[in-house]
């Protein structure tokens, strides 16, 4: 890991901290969970939240927020992928949550895998 890896890494880590309970343990286990699912993606600070890039110096891919509602997000650099089916050309791109359940989780994978 380089250097400003690293340093991005202790900013998002930082940044966790600073929530309040019991926000911050979901934010944490889903941190854990995008760098476990995806490990080439870079945690990184993209507009005050958590966020994860290809690289430390690239726009972010995925982010993860926490506002009035928890939310993970796809940023507008992912590729578009219309979700189809009744959604049409739509592009699914962001998930509310409040508790990491092991559908969540599972769900969690497939959406930060989706960005590669």
């Amino acid at each position: 890991m380089s250097s400003k890896d690293e340093k991005n890494l202790a900013q998002v880590l930082d940044k966790i901290r600073t929530m309040d309970e019991p926000r911050r343990s979901v934010v944490q286990q889903v941190h854990d969970i995008i760098v476990a699912a995806a490990p080439e993606l870079k945690p990184r600070i993209w507009y005050g939240m958590p966020a994860y890039a290809a690289s430390a110096s690239t726009p972010a891919l995925v982010t993860l927020r926490n506002d009035e509602r928890l939310n993970l997000a796809l940023t507008e650099k992912v590729p578009f992928r219309a979700a189809g089916g009744t959604d049409g050309g739509l592009m699914p791109a962001a998930w509310y949550f409040e508790v990491v359940d092991e559908v969540t989780e599972k769900r969690i994978v497939e959406i930060v895998r989706s960005v590669l």
